[in-house]
């Protein structure tokens, strides 16, 4: 999966809350949710593990499929 499908993809996940939710309950910067979701940068594997969990999905889910 290319950047712009994760950055899709996480925003579509996100819905109604907002980055700076997102980054208090997951402990990641909002700058780093924002780079995800902007298609500037993949999270690395713990962030991958850590919005997976938030989001309740697999990781193969969100960044593979």
């Amino acid at each position: 999966m290319d950047k712009k499908c994760i950055a899709n993809r996480l925003k579509e996940l996100r819905g109604v809350r907002t980055q700076e939710e997102v980054a208090e309950a997951t402990g990641i910067t909002i700058s780093a949710i924002s780079m995800y979701e902007c298609a500037q940068r993949v999270p690395r594997d713990e962030i991958k593990k850590k919005l997976s969990d938030y989001y309740d999905e697999t990781i193969q889910a969100i960044f593979f499929d």
